[in-house]
């Protein structure tokens, strides 16, 4: 019996030895991963005057986080953790939950025909259309006229009519409307600075503009014009804070707001996009994912005078979002995006090499 003892002492030495090690090599990653991203990611707002917001959490605690410039900039208001960003077209993963989350409620497939819910693709060339399909742009259907692109599932071709189209599924199959189902997702995840371009506060908002900071033009009717067709609230008209939408993917990501198998459709890699400045990668519903290491799941938004990106890395728990009021469009759409491609090459490098440091001190611990 007194060696049993000895032997579960022990052990117990041994776990906590083990768990005194691991935990000083999570600190000692920590604050080199917080020195790296001020070195790199301050350098990359230096180098493009970007004006706007970035933060990255890891497993709800801040690495980095810098806000600068004008949330108004008639009035030189200041941006700040509270500003409220037009967040484009990273609404479409909102609207893909939104529709997983009818379906675990048993009022729809994603295989299901769009032709069940919508009249307006009965006609034949449109009939075997899927609502997966819709999620994952190879609907072949056209933005800005009634024809097709390409047959049903063959090719990916971006459209934001898919999602307003899903936004209208969403609204027959529930009995609510679109804005209602968003709003009641908004308070299961916590976001109570959120909201669609139909119910904004105004308080906070981040006023899109084109040009410079030395020579701008406010962006007309904003946020409203976010609801209209050409854009609609299903496809891209979500406003949004840096602090509700780390809240977003933390849920998200975690399983807490759709099951597992739901989770695993979102983030199926049902399609391959090329993407005009991010490159070749995978597509999911209403969500993108790399090819390559390392493994992260991400979306860029852009509506005039509005650049985002959200990006999370599952493996470490980190979460990174990038928001912008302000676009020089003279530059093209590329320009547009430098600051924000730059800092996912940053916290990609980022990543890849802490995953690879912690397994390999770890093991060495052991």
């Amino acid at each position: 019996m007194f060696s049993l003892f000895a032997c579960k002492a022990e052990a117990e030495k041994v776990v906590n030895k083990t768990a005194e090690r691991n935990a000083i090599i999570d600190s000692t990653i920590t604050v080199f991963q917080k020195q790296l991203l001020k070195s790199q990611i301050d350098s990359v707002f230096t180098k493009t005057n970007f004006n706007g917001s970035v933060s990255v959490h890891q497993n709800g605690k801040i690495l980095y986080e810098k806000i600068n410039g004008f949330e108004n900039f008639k009035n030189k208001k200041p941006l700040d953790s509270n500003s409220v960003f037009a967040i484009a077209s990273l609404s479409k993963q909102f609207t893909a939950v939104l529709i997983l989350l009818q379906e675990e409620n048993g009022k729809l497939k994603t295989d299901d025909f769009v032709s069940k819910y919508l009249k307006e693709f009965e006609p034949k060339q449109f009939e075997k259309i899927t609502i997966k399909e819709l999620l994952n742009h190879t609907s072949g259907i056209r933005d800005f006229d009634d024809g097709l692109h390409s047959k049903p599932g063959e090719e990916f071709n971006y459209s934001n009519k898919g999602f307003y189209n899903l936004g209208k599924i969403i609204e027959i199959v529930s009995g609510k409307s679109y804005d209602e189902n968003l709003n009641e997702l908004f308070k299961k995840v916590g976001m109570n600075h959120s909201f669609t371009a139909n119910n904004f506060d105004g308080k906070h908002f981040a006023s899109a503009y084109l040009g410079t900071a030395k020579n701008f033009s406010e962006v007309p009717n904003m946020p409203e014009r976010l609801s209209a067709r050409a854009i609609s609230v299903p496809a891209g008209g979500i406003l949004s804070t840096l602090n509700n939408l780390h809240r977003w993917n933390n849920a998200l990501y975690t399983g807490k707001i759709i099951n597992q198998a739901s989770l695993k459709k979102f983030l199926e890699q049902s399609a391959e996009r090329e993407h005009a400045i991010l490159g070749k990668m995978g597509y999911g519903f209403g969500i993108m994912t790399n090819f390559a290491q390392p493994t992260a799941y991400f979306h860029t938004g852009y509506v005039k005078g509005s650049a985002s990106l959200s990006i999370y890395y599952p493996e470490s728990g980190t979460s990174v979002v990038i928001l912008s009021n302000i676009a020089d469009e003279s530059r093209g759409k590329s320009a547009v995006f430098i600051s924000h491609k730059r800092i996912k090459e940053i916290t990609e490098s980022l990543e890849n090499a802490t995953v690879s440091v912690k397994e390999t001190l770890k093991k060495t611990a052991l």
